[in-house]
């Protein structure tokens, strides 16, 4: 059984959900999909599916995902049909429960903690009829509750946007200044194509044995955009280390490119732990020379040298690039290792401040949620009103 709200207070009242609240099934919107509907067919995550010309929920429904998806409750203001992986939920009397206030309710209910599906999630509309919900008998209460928090949670939501909006700025601020770097390349850069001054150590084409410890493995799903990811975590026994890297044995600050799903992913390794590399990886290690190697991150991660890459790859399902195609790919870099070694410094610098920032309105963000849940622990457990 699940309770909203902790305590019985005056003119408080504890039902079973299905007592107060109707659950209405959704259907199939191949059924009744028209190009002349004027009704949404709304999916459970609240994505438009088409118009139909009848509908099965009216305005002020709040629909939850009832199959495959148990997303967030989700407020509709307008009639509409939902599918059949969605319930509605609207009060049985609206002179004895309010609209909005069901939305409230269901936010503060653990939907996804109910599934009952094994492959595929899922919830059984009998168990949710049998939820407990705490909440005033005065329409009236309710609705100064649905005023508390409608404001609240829109302040919340605005200062989200702002959060998310500083955030995408900080992150376009580097990539504006690392396109800047490398889309106009001097007299005094060097151009040539990238097998002339670097090192491929492709480990494509084979499929190692994985054990559950041993030397760390990494795979594609390993390599995102400028940096590595534990996750997941995978093996190969120590004993095979060497055999295994027997192309080539990668170094401290060498490169890892990822050749297809996802194409152009690149990071640097940056620890002195043996690594053991799986199949769509490349390990470039440059002419130190020629091309520093943090050097050759950014290079890689600018747009310029990305756009060439993609355009290069091939494939109808899965984008990837022959090791052929990515060695002629043209590349350019200063003569001098110290004007490199200044340009690294200068983006090292960058985008330590970008991540510290990112940080910041990321922990901002995860606040606000926190908040949210707070504000409305405490609405129902009677202590808003």
């Amino acid at each position: 059984m699940h309770l909203v709200g902790r305590a019985l207070r005056k003119g408080w009242e504890v039902r079973k959900l299905g007592e107060i609240i109707e659950i209405k099934n959704g259907k199939n919107q191949q059924l009744v999909l028209s190009e002349n509907g004027k009704y949404k067919i709304m999916g459970s995550a609240g994505n438009v599916m088409g118009y139909a010309t009848d509908y099965i929920c009216d305005a002020g429904t709040t629909i939850i995902g009832r199959k495959g998806n148990i997303s967030k409750p989700i407020y509709i203001n307008e009639k509409f049909w939902n599918v059949d992986t969605a319930f509605g939920l609207y009060p049985k009397n609206e002179n004895d429960m309010d609209k909005r206030f069901v939305y409230y309710l269901c936010l503060g209910i653990d939907f996804k903690s109910m599934n009952r599906g094994t492959t595929i999630p899922s919830l059984v509309k009998s168990e949710l009829q049998s939820i407990q919900i705490l909440f005033p008998k005065s329409l009236i209460k309710q609705q100064k509750i649905v005023a508390i928090l409608d404001e609240a949670f829109g302040a919340i939501e605005k200062a989200k946007e702002n959060a998310k909006r500083n955030l995408a700025h900080a992150k376009e601020l580097f990539e504006s200044y690392l396109q800047s770097v490398f889309e106009n390349p001097t007299i005094d850069w060097e151009i040539c194509n990238l097998e002339n001054h670097i090192k491929l150590i492709d480990y494509r084409g084979r499929t190692p044995v994985k054990t559950e410890s041993g030397v760390r493995l990494i795979t594609a799903k390993n390599v995102k955009i400028g940096y590595l990811q534990l996750e997941p975590q995978e093996f190969i026994a120590t004993d095979n280390y060497e055999s295994w890297m027997s192309r080539g044995i990668p170094n401290f600050g060498d490169i890892i490119f990822t050749t297809e799903a996802p194409l152009a992913n690149v990071a640097q390794i940056n620890t002195t732990e043996k690594l053991a590399f799986a199949q769509r990886i490349i390990v470039m290690q440059p002419n130190p020379n020629k091309v520093n190697q943090t050097f050759l991150k950014y290079l890689l991660l600018s747009n310029p040298i990305r756009t060439k890459i993609l355009s290069s790859g091939t494939g109808a399902t899965v984008l990837g690039i022959k090791s052929s195609l990515l060695k002629k790919i043209e590349i350019y870099f200063p003569k001098s290792i110290i004007d490199q070694q200044t340009i690294v410094k200068k983006l090292d610098t960058l985008s330590e401040q970008t991540k510290n920032l990112e940080k910041i309105y990321e922990q901002k963000i995860i606040n606000l949620d926190e908040l949210k849940k707070s504000i409305l622990q405490k609405a129902f457990n009677g202590e808003l009103i």
